[in-house]
């Protein structure tokens, strides 16, 4: 008999062809697979007569075909099927591309049922590329149905299909979770019922209660996760870090820290002294000084004797925060180092003798730093730049060379503090909510796509004063197939290289790149060797370009707020006055006002609050593009209230029962959905 745990190859109906390519989305168990939630649902349950249609609205029709199916070729190699159906109503013409099947397996005189945006009028009704299926069936119409996140090798009907097996076979077994008066409280439906309507809903109403139902468990155990995680934290005792006159490192400083990097250094300083180990999230916008808080808690440290270490995601950031740091804290007295996977043989063995005898006071560097021949004598601080691009697995890594070391990890993400708490909540927040003085705003603007020309012709007049631009593609695909996004940034670059750019030098950039070529390119682009760099989201972190002026934003529209503001960051960061400019033609108001935002402010702290606002109460029938990161239903645009009660649900419960002991089940499957949540986040 199956049970959760049973590895999907074993499930009735799915077998090991079809297991293998579920694989590439991870789905291995019986619970993965019924825990694979759909990102999106089509409302298709309009069913209409033919001359009830609307043009350009989607409805289901059945119609009888009254013709034979033709098939015929057009001169661009497109296979066309078309037949009349009718009902009593009128008359539909309907056309298939390229599935020549259609031809043999569509019978005349059978009724079907046709799916899709009719065109014309009451006289003639047309419908292009309809969902088709016999009348009798109505598996993929006349229903809500449901649109998962794919792979290549994996259809939607192989996916729902294997997901009605996997719930056929758990429909005994599925364990609720939630103890039974807590679900009554909250009028929470029971776990068989959410499963079955989060994948095949019966209407809108028992979707929606299937979706609180499992987002509020979702938000509910993750809670109990981060709890009892903080819990852990608080028994931990460390040696208090003695009181340091830090005038010295504040004298040697080039600039005075703002208020609110003072702040966030006392908050850091007193975390190191209380006895317990730091685990703190510094939080503030590009350019607002994170890492010099962090170089103020690395002196602390090391005047305390003790080792410190800060992990950057790339090697061009290390060698940034190396060539920034080492020469404000070599002359007070800290011996600094660079390690990265490039760092010669002989030298890294000389870097890691040296750190392991106490000869190096700061390590700056990679993954470098965690690897198993690397040790550290006293090491007592961990900082990890851009922490969202680290595991959990890797933080912890770093943090295994010492004795409970105090642990910073800085994000440039403008996240409401609200969210930050509940994002974060194993972590202390410090946010840095100032800039320093004198920083110039990038001047942002939103043009549509007709502006090309004249987008171009400025960027041409900056190269022709020595400053690099970026040019930024979106996402080509729904299922961000990093070769699509391959193929659209270096054919956009050959393109603008060979027809618009000819005289300058345009590069490109992209993830499916290793990292040493993306460090390449990025070291090239620095360096003033390229005038314009193409590239997708890769950019959104990365090293200091300060002679970057401009930041085009193709299809803006396709990015959250928070994510053009980190991308607009990338430029600005020198003398020269910078610009962003987004490239939209996307009619729909809401997202007319988003983009307004952007052009209206440079808080980051601002915009993310009004990306929640905008949000709204979602849309199930819409893509599903903004979730706490990690979890699969849970969304703080339309959860705020449902979070609310479930981290009540969650504090009564260990209350009263701290261990867990009465709810064993909880306690499990809470550990294991925030440590799941928690790599996916970070």
């Amino acid at each position: 008999m199956a049970d959760l745990t049973t590895d999907v190859r074993y499930i009735k109906g799915v077998g090991e062809q079809r297991a293998k390519a579920l694989e590439k989305l991870g789905i291995h168990t019986l619970r993965d697979l019924i825990s694979w939630f759909p990102r999106r649902y089509e409302d298709r349950t309009a069913l209409r007569r033919i001359a009830e249609l609307v043009p350009g609205e989607t409805a289901c029709v059945s119609a009888m075909a009254a013709t034979a199916p033709t098939l015929t070729f057009t001169r661009r190699g497109l296979d066309l099927v078309k037949l009349r159906a009718v009902d009593e109503t009128g008359e539909l013409d309907v056309t298939f591309f390229n599935q020549s099947w259609l031809k043999s397996s569509l019978k005349k005189g059978e009724t079907y049922i046709f799916c899709g945006k009719p065109e014309g009028g009451p006289r003639l009704w047309r419908m292009a590329a309809p969902i088709v299926e016999p009348e009798g069936k109505r598996e993929a119409t006349c229903r809500i149905v449901p649109i998962y996140p794919l792979t290549a090798g994996v259809s939607q009907t192989v996916l729902s299909r294997s997901v009605r097996q996997g719930l056929d076979a758990c429909a005994d077994i599925l364990p609720d979770v939630l103890p039974d008066e807590l679900r009554q409280r909250r009028q929470l439906c029971q776990a068989g019922f959410a499963y079955e309507n989060i994948h095949f809903p019966q209407s809108a109403e028992a979707l929606a209660l299937a979706r609180r139902r499992l987002a509020f468990e979702e938000l509910f155990l993750f809670t109990i996760g981060l709890r009892r995680l903080r819990k852990r934290r608080e028994v931990v005792h460390v040696a208090p870090f003695q009181a340091v006159d830090m005038d010295g490192f504040y004298r040697a400083l080039p600039f005075t820290l703002t208020e609110a990097q003072r702040r966030c250094v006392d908050e850091a300083l007193a975390d190191m002294a209380s006895g317990q180990p730091m685990n703190r999230l510094c939080q503030g916008d590009v350019g607002s000084g994170k890492t010099m808080v962090a170089a103020a808690c690395v002196y602390f440290a090391v005047k305390n004797g003790r080792q410190a270490a800060l992990m950057a995601p790339t090697e061009i950031l290390a060698q940034q925060h190396y060539a920034g740091l080492s020469p404000l804290l070599e002359p007070l007295g800290v011996r600094c180092a660079l390690l990265t996977g490039s760092t010669a043989a002989k030298a890294k063995k000389t870097i890691a003798a040296q750190l392991a005898a106490g000869e190096i006071d700061f390590a700056i560097g990679t993954h470098a730093l965690i690897t198993g021949s690397v040790e550290y004598a006293n090491l007592g601080l961990v900082v990890t730049d851009e922490q969202h691009r680290f595991g959990v697995s890797q933080r912890a890594a770093l943090a295994s060379k010492g004795a409970h070391p105090h642990t910073m990890v800085m994000s440039a993400t403008p996240i409401p503090r609200t969210l930050a708490l509940i994002l974060y909540g194993d972590l202390d927040v410090s946010v840095i909510d100032q800039l320093p003085p004198g920083r110039q705003a990038v001047e942002t603007y939103r043009v549509p796509g007709s502006y090309h020309p004249r987008v171009f012709s400025f960027i041409r007049k900056l190269a022709a004063q020595g400053r690099q631009a970026y040019i930024v593609c979106p996402q080509v695909t729904e299922s961000g197939d990093p070769e699509d996004d391959k193929k659209a940034v270096t054919e956009y670059a050959q393109t603008l290289q060979r027809e618009v750019f000819p005289d300058l030098r345009v590069a490109f950039v992209h993830g499916k790149m290793k990292p040493k070529e993306k460090d390449a390119v990025m070291t090239a682009f620095a360096a003033g060797e390229t005038d314009v760099l193409v590239s997708t989201t890769v950019i959104e972190v990365g090293v200091d370009v300060p002679n970057a002026a401009v930041m085009v934003i193709e299809n803006a529209e396709r990015f959250g707020l928070s994510q053009l503001h980190q991308l607009r960051g990338r430029v600005g960061r020198g003398k020269h006055q910078s610009y962003c400019i987004l490239i939209s033609d996307h009619r729909n108001e809401e997202t007319a006002e988003r983009l307004r935002v952007l052009t209206k402010t440079s808080d980051g702290f601002k915009i993310a609050e009004e990306d929640l606002r905008l949000r709204g109460p979602g849309d199930f029938f819409g893509q599903r593009q903004h979730g706490l990161p990690g979890l699969k239903l849970a969304d703080l645009g339309m959860d705020a209230q449902l979070l609310q009660e479930a981290q009540e649900e969650a504090d009564s419960l260990l209350a009263r029962d701290p261990e867990l002991k009465t709810c064993p089940a909880v306690a499990e499957r809470a550990e294991a959905l925030f440590r799941q949540a928690a790599d996916t986040l970070n």
